[in-house]
């Protein structure tokens, strides 16, 4: 049985993943930061599949060196979804772009050493997102420019986390050389594992049924199901065509969010606004509200996601936009009665 260490295990998409590794097979090696994560993780798990002995934990720090080396042993493929977590923007860029880079280059070194055939790297849509103005064509050719006005700490710490796992991949010496893969999802929606609604997207939905979101933001983007997502790292990882390639994973087109809030008021969430927030009225705000000033990229402007690459590479079809905001909202409600 190939074992896969995946990196950030008690994140919303590292669950998710370790679940999909389990379904097809694979045995875990799961990182946190501290050992007390464990049961919940293991909890989540068991929502999906029974681990069955198939699943273990390590401590790890994406800015500390300890411990990646043990991490990597007795492992074939790794799978690094940690990223670093923040709920608003910081006031230092710093505190998101070096955890991001130097935790890359952490997994990235400790799997060359350790003769790890393949990495699968989590990005996101925002690494290829240009200079995030007006209607943008996004694809695998495509980068943000991190130099352009407005550019948040986030969007730059993806792009330069990726771009230096790239650049590692290239410049890498030795018999053996480490295969890379990303994995570039737009925004993420689904049902969590955890019941953690601590996340961006969960604590939206929350927001959104709960009727506390009176004004939705203008801008269209792919949206990503967390299962799609989990699906295509797991895929990645013995996928011969996937070598060397970046995959966006979301939906075939760019969707409004005002879509999503559609969909639930016609399913029966009464409380949920369809009202739409001014642009320049939420540029004002952002003057004054760091997550507001995280969002000015997208304000007005629409990114269009090619998924074709991803489709035909892995004979898939992203999972029905419906599905993913009801299960989404479902999952939101169940939480939130416990």
């Amino acid at each position: 049985m190939k074992k896969v260490l995946v990196t950030g295990i008690s994140g919303y998409v590292g669950q998710h993943c370790a679940a999909e590794l389990l379904k097809n097979g694979y045995a875990v090696k799961g990182s946190v930061r501290s050992l007390s994560k464990t049961d919940e993780v293991t909890q989540g798990i068991k929502k999906v599949i029974d681990p069955k002995g198939n699943l273990e934990f390590c401590v790890l720090n994406l800015l500390e060196d300890a411990g990646w080396d043990q991490a990597m042993e007795g492992c074939d493929y790794v799978l690094h979804v940690a990223s670093p977590f923040v709920t608003s923007q910081p006031k230092d860029e710093n505190d998101l772009i070096k955890p991001a880079v130097e935790g890359t280059q952490r997994a990235l070194k400790a799997a060359k050493k350790a003769g790890i055939k393949r990495m699968v790297l989590t990005s996101s849509i925002v690494a290829m997102m240009g200079d995030a103005k007006g209607t943008v064509d996004v694809n695998q050719e495509s980068w943000t420019n991190v130099n352009a006005s407005g550019v948040s700490a986030y969007l730059k710490s993806k792009t330069l986390a990726e771009q230096s796992a790239w650049e590692f991949v290239k410049n890498q010496k030795g018999d053996h050389l480490l295969e890379l893969v990303t994995i570039n999802p737009g925004p993420i929606y689904g049902p969590t594992l955890s019941g953690n609604l601590n996340g961006e997207s969960m604590g939206m939905y929350k927001q959104l049924i709960s009727g506390k979101m009176p004004l939705l933001p203008r801008f269209a983007i792919n949206l990503s199901d967390v299962r799609d997502v989990a699906a295509i790292h797991v895929a990645a990882l013995k996928n011969e065509k996937a070598n060397g390639k970046r995959f966006i994973v979301s939906t075939e087109k760019a969707h409004k969010g005002v879509e999503m809030a559609e969909i639930l008021k016609e399913n029966g969430y009464s409380k949920v606004s369809t009202k739409l927030a001014p642009n320049f009225m939420l540029r004002f705000m952002a003057r004054f509200d760091n997550d507001l000033k995280g969002m000015l990229p997208f304000i007005g402007n629409t990114f269009n996601g090619d998924v074709s690459e991803t489709m035909k590479t892995f004979n898939w079809k992203p999972m029905p936009l419906e599905k993913t905001v009801l299960d989404t909202a479902k999952s939101v409600e169940e939480a939130m009665k416990k």
